[in-house]
């Protein structure tokens, strides 16, 4: 499955999120035409066929692609080969 880009995701979620919140309903009751347009697009970019499912798999999506915690190690030690990131002697990339 594509993986939709996570700033692309992210601002579709806050775009349907904000048009759903304030968008009028139509004449039926349902979306407007704009957090129509945008629960197509999620559900398109996430392979769900209703925009629940859309929601929580963009959520669990951009959870998954949230940058890893900052190491530990001192930087300057494994850089010069002493630390605990250090590569073993001959080892090559």
């Amino acid at each position: 499955m594509l993986m939709p880009h996570p700033a692309v995701l992210r601002a579709l979620v806050e775009r349907y999120e904000a048009a759903a919140a304030s968008e009028p309903l139509d004449p039926t009751g349902g979306p407007g035409p704009t957090a129509r347009d945008l629960e197509y697009t999620l559900c398109v970019s996430t392979g769900t066929r209703n925009v629940r499912a859309a929601l929580e798999t963009a959520r669990r999506l951009l959870a998954a692609s949230a940058p890893a915690p900052a190491a530990t190690a001192p930087v300057a030690s494994a850089v010069a080969g002493q630390g605990p990131l250090a590569e073993p002697a001959g080892a090559a990339c």
